[in-house]
């Protein structure tokens, strides 16, 4: 499966489209709480407002946490080439394109999961 997005409220779009926003959000949750960095996500929460959450919580594991951020990476399994694109400017725009990442690893597992049950 290959997913042609350039930003994360395009993949979001995609997601509920695809009615698998929610399964998303839970998945999302499991692998966050595994790496044991839980997002304390709010009981209702839009597209715009989780992808913030996800960027928000990246962005501080990155600059106060880091082997917390590269566990994430690895429970999350995204793959060592995905990080070879990602264009370094600046902490806020390299957090972004992490959560990009993230974001279109857990909507494929998703997305596989509920194509194969």
């Amino acid at each position: 499966m290959k997913l042609r997005v350039d930003n994360s409220e395009q993949l979001m779009q995609i997601a509920l489209e695809d009615s698998l926003f929610k399964k998303l959000i839970q998945q999302a949750e499991k692998d966050f709480i595994l790496a044991n960095v839980p997002l304390k996500m709010p009981v209702a929460i839009d597209a715009l407002g989780f992808i913030a959450l996800v960027r928000e919580k990246v962005y501080y594991l990155m600059m106060e946490h880091f082997a917390e951020y590269l566990n994430l990476m690895y429970i999350i399994d995204i793959p060592e080439k995905d990080f070879q694109h990602i264009e370094i400017t600046d902490t806020v725009d390299v957090a972004d394109q992490v959560t990009l990442l993230i974001l279109k690893r857990e909507y494929k597992k998703v997305w596989y999961r509920n194509k194969y049950q």
